[in-house]
């Protein structure tokens, strides 16, 4: 009996030095957004380049580039349902007041004794 022939398939390895310096270079894009001093600027560039960020690394470090697409569609049903979860949460958390919030106060610590 002859064994069968399994052929691997050999992938390159994604160049990990070049995507490190991109995402240097967008962190220190995201960090030099707010010295322009335009609120809605900074915020949509400094999301924008996190989500372009997060993508990066779950697809090369994460290697989801070489995975099958259906890995993908998992990976966006999840962040759907965490929308979900969020929008369902968050007027309940963000809501300054509500009858079951007491904000104490908060008080500095004692001085060290020496």
């Amino acid at each position: 009996m002859s064994e069968p022939h399994t052929e691997t398939v050999s992938r390159p390895h994604p160049p990990y030095v070049r995507i490190y310096l991109i995402l240097l270079v967008l962190l220190a894009i995201s960090l030099a957004g707010p010295t322009l001093g335009i609120p809605a600027l900074t915020l949509i560039t400094a999301f924008g380049i996190a989500i372009v960020k997060a993508t990066m690394v779950a697809a090369y470090f994460m290697h989801l580039n070489i995975e099958e697409r259906y890995v993908w569609y998992i990976l966006l049903v999840m962040l759907g349902f965490m929308l979900v979860m969020f929008a369902g949460i968050a007027p309940d958390v963000l809501a300054p007041a509500g009858q079951n919030w007491w904000h104490l106060p908060i008080e500095p610590p004692p001085p060290a004794a020496h």
